[in-house]
């Protein structure tokens, strides 16, 4: 083969070899640009969220125990599902700040903000969705339904696996209604609460969230 002739095919295989490449690009960034397509999010609407605990105590001097609950709305992040409703995993998480944690009590809301949940190193509660268990999909646009929510939850620096109950109706193209679940204190390295005003404090922590979550 001459010197032309070499030339020649080595540009044609260049040109091949560039036009294959452009292809297969423009094949990935479609596939990337169509993938979010296939998913859907929801986010904390702008009301209607609210995250709360739930601890039974017994004071001293009172006859009947006493639920003490603490609420707060700053719940912000997200949850991603794919084109079959599964769980898009490291998408999908929720942060709860502690820190605007309120109950009928400024004492108590002391110690369970200096003492328990130790909010100065541990500001938050996080919620990372690993999974959702009997949600029907596609949402129906009306009925009551129930389903699990499987969480890796970390609070006062320790993450453990928590199932949360779950209730809803369809509202707006999301979804509202409350999760459920509970703990012990121990379970996240937490003393019990302490007062010279408590008779007891039952060793269940109950965490509720009334969401209302919305395509975002």
């Amino acid at each position: 083969m001459n010197h032309h002739g070499f030339v020649a095919r080595f540009r044609l295989h260049s040109l091949a070899v560039a036009c294959a490449t452009v292809c297969l690009v423009g094949l990935s960034e479609g596939a990337l640009r169509a993938e979010p397509q296939n998913q859907t999010r929801y986010v904390p609407a702008a009301s209607g969220n609210e995250a709360r605990y739930r601890v039974r105590e017994q004071f001293v001097g009172v006859n009947l125990p006493n639920d003490a609950v603490g609420t707060t709305s700053a719940v912000t992040g997200a949850i991603v599902l794919d084109a079959t409703g599964a769980v898009v995993a490291g998408a999908s998480t929720f942060v709860v700040d502690l820190r605007g944690l309120k109950s009928d009590s400024e004492n108590r809301d002391r110690i369970v903000q200096g003492r328990i949940l130790e909010t100065e190193q541990f500001p938050t509660l996080e919620l990372a969705v690993t999974a959702l268990r009997g949600l029907a999909w596609p949402l129906p646009a009306s009925g009551d339904l129930t389903f699990e929510l499987v969480t890796d939850m970390t609070v006062h620096g320790v993450t453990k696996s928590r199932t949360w109950q779950v209730t809803a109706t369809p509202r707006a193209g999301g979804l509202a209604g409350r999760a459920s679940t509970s703990f012990t204190f121990g379970d996240f390295g937490m003393p019990v609460p302490t007062s010279f005003r408590l008779l007891s404090v039952e060793d269940n922590v109950r965490l509720e969230y009334d969401f209302h979550l919305v395509p975002g």
